[in-house]
């Protein structure tokens, strides 16, 4: 397998019968008709010199040729040595306020336990504040999240701009929790998690309401409406119980005979590293920087009110405020005298009604669908479509505009278009004031009469006797 016919089977996407008639042409028209070896030692040739790996990656690309690579397995750690998250895109439709989408859950395991530390849930594609929350609830062992989590010595994620943004390093950060970003397209580097989402689909997701790659009869293509899929409530509350099944009641592979993650975590004799509560109680929030005083109407932020019964007799304090990402509806408020003293919760004055949301949205749906339909409009008419040829020819457009058309649609888009509108000589331009400088006229050829510029005083005349009279009437 020389250099050209390894590039010449990837032209061919490792098709190794159309490497041999491409070979076999261009032996033909160079007289050589008998050079070119037969198919069978075509193809002898690629197995001995090619692995297995290389020629699945020549039919389907880097996919096809890590499937044929080979893994070893990471050394057993200790429970909390390292957590691995990652976002997976549920394939179920959930009702969100009348409407049929796909949640996004975000989730951290522990790799030596498989104890699912940490899950938060977004009706959309998640951001930083998930991946904060997923981690809070990891991290606090108390009420509903515990007995499992406590502090990691390290969290493992791929290259998700959610999971390597400031805020999650400075809150990881602030308790000397390192992040290990792996090289992107390397998901056997985190298989633990990558497990975890495979069997969620194939052991919970299948079974739902809802389900998007569930087979279906020939030609039933209808999805399911609205009012027969979980609402989004339901939907957390279903995969909460199955992580909790996952976590006391499954027995994974990769653990001793028997164990479930629970009895894994409980059998790990490693000491626990736990947080305070305090601490963790604004562990998702984010800082501004910028300092605030209590007025009448509130704390301001955001060019909105908030307000709280506990700002009452304290206007004109000086305050800073924390927030959690991607959400306005309260506010956090701390004081500046005394750093970290938290003074209470504020929320908005003048929130609107869920009614009012409802139609709001309605409103900006119809707007969004009314662009759509005069993008597409419009995406039609730049187009030009041709017809399906036989033979070689130059293609011909399937519609024809006529010349007196063209025209019309040509001056309709001029008079629309302000640029082509303003035109210089639309309004002429007056004379100039008698004052500005003017470039001094050429001289006159002799015999000929100079005609003054516009605007300019009238030269002055000899006399009789050929002398010019001076500008203040002496001579």
């Amino acid at each position: 397998m020389t250099a050209d016919l390894r590039a010449r089977l990837a032209v061919w996407g490792g098709n190794v019968a159309a490497v041999h008639r491409e070979l076999v042409a261009e032996a033909e028209e160079a007289g050589e008709a008998g050079a070119v070896p037969s198919v069978r030692t075509l193809q002898r040739a690629v197995r001995l010199d090619l692995s297995a790996g290389e020629r699945a990656g020549l039919r389907a690309g880097e996919a096809g040729r890590r499937g044929h690579d080979v893994y070893g397995k990471r050394p057993l750690v200790r429970r909390n040595a390292c957590w691995e998250g990652d976002h997976k895109r549920v394939p179920v439709r959930v009702d969100v306020e009348g409407r049929a989408v796909c949640p996004w859950v975000t989730w951290f395991i522990d790799v030596a336990t498989k104890v699912i530390v940490g899950v938060a849930v977004t009706p959309h594609e998640p951001a930083r504040d998930a991946v904060l929350a997923a981690l809070r609830t990891g991290i606090s062992r108390a009420g509903p999240h515990g007995p499992w989590g406590g502090l990691p010595a390290v969290v493992r994620v791929d290259r998700g701009k959610e999971f390597l943004c400031r805020a999650v390093s400075r809150a990881l950060g602030a308790f000397a929790v390192p992040v290990e970003d792996l090289p992107a397209y390397t998901p056997y580097r985190k298989g633990t998690i990558e497990q975890l989402n495979d069997a969620v689909e194939g052991m919970f997701l299948v079974s739902l309401p809802g389900y998007t790659r569930r087979a279906r009869p020939v030609g039933a293509h209808r999805p399911d409406q609205v009012e027969d899929l979980l609402s989004f409530a339901d939907f957390v509350e279903v995969l909460l119980g199955w992580v909790r099944w996952w976590n006391t009641q499954h027995r994974p592979t990769g653990l001793p005979p028997g164990l479930t993650p629970a009895a894994a975590w409980e059998a790990d004799l490693a000491p626990l590293e736990d947080v305070d509560e305090k601490l963790l109680a604004f562990f998702a929030l984010e800082d501004d920087g910028r300092v605030r005083k209590i007025s009448t109407n509130g704390i301001r932020w955001r060019r909105r009110c908030y307000i709280a019964p506990w700002m009452v007799g304290h206007v004109g304090t000086r305050v800073r405020l924390r927030y959690l990402p991607h959400y306005d509806g309260n506010i956090e408020v701390f004081s500046t005298d005394q750093p970290g003293r938290h003074l209470g919760t504020a929320y908005l004055a003048q929130e609107a009604t869920p009614e009012q949301r409802r139609e709001l949205a309605s409103v900006r749906e119809k707007k969004a669908r009314a662009l759509k339909a005069d993008l597409k409009a419009a995406e039609k008419l730049r187009r030009t479509r041709y017809t399906a040829q036989t033979t070689p020819g130059t293609p011909r457009p399937r519609r024809h505009e006529t010349g007196q058309q063209a025209r019309a649609e040509i001056a309709r888009a001029k008079a629309t278009d302000l640029a082509a509108r303003a035109l210089p000589d639309l309004i002429p331009p007056r004379d100039p004031p008698a004052t500005w400088a003017r470039p001094r006229p050429a001289p006159a050829a002799p015999g000929a009469r100079r005609t003054p510029a516009p605007g300019a005083a009238p030269a002055p005349t000899a006399d009789v006797t050929g002398t010019a009279p001076a500008p203040d009437g002496k001579e």
